[in-house]
């Protein structure tokens, strides 16, 4: 009413950005993957947890163990408008060494193996794209990536410990990454490339 008192034409507001979306992946330690991704643009949430198993409401003792069938997974909320689905693959596949299946870096083990976790056909499909790209870069047959798409069946929240750990707990974290060499690996395997979602 005091708009038109005083001559302004009150217009809707515009409307919000599209509902985020979400992806999950598993690339090796959660701490580290979560870190690498947060700090994209349009990302507005990455939370760590575990995905790909068969036991419900696994804790990191169980899946650290091995035997569950769940990786070490990041749960990342994204705005499609600012960073589309197909632009977050490629920072994923940058912050991962393709090559190896059987963990990453200094962790062993099926619970640390690189999974691409689509959710329905649109993501499946890009995925499965993303995975032809980072082959061709690579100059390696598709069968030569060990990275496994699977489709997510569900997403299951680590221990509050594990969220935000680089941030929380800074010198622990940096000397783990650095001491188990990710960086190190990363830049052999992707060069200037490495940690980026720069265009294939």
């Amino acid at each position: 009413m005091a708009g038109l008192l005083l001559g302004v034409v009150l217009t809707p507001r515009p409307a919000l950005a599209v509902a985020p979306q979400e992806a999950v992946f598993a690339g090796g330690c959660f701490w580290c993957l979560e870190h690498d991704l947060e700090t994209l643009p349009g990302v507005v949430e990455v939370m760590s947890g575990y995905s790909g198993g068969h036991l419900e409401n696994p804790r990191y003792e169980q899946v650290s163990a091995g035997g569950t069938g769940h990786q070490e997974a990041v749960r990342v909320r994204f705005d499609p408008e600012l960073l589309p689905y197909p632009t977050l693959l490629r920072a994923y596949w940058r912050n991962v060494d393709p090559f190896d299946g059987s963990g990453q870096f200094c962790d062993r083990g099926s619970s640390y193996r690189p999974v691409i976790f689509p959710r329905g056909p649109e993501q499946l499909q890009q995925a499965e794209a993303s995975l032809a790209a980072a082959a061709q870069v690579l100059r390696q047959p598709a069968e030569a990536l060990q990275v496994v798409i699977q489709p997510l069946e569900r997403f299951w929240p680590a221990e509050d410990d594990h969220q935000n750990y680089a941030e929380r707990h800074p010198v622990n974290y940096g000397y783990y990454r650095w001491a188990c060499g990710r960086d190190r690996r990363l830049d052999q395997v992707w060069g200037a490339a490495a940690r980026s979602a720069a265009p294939w």
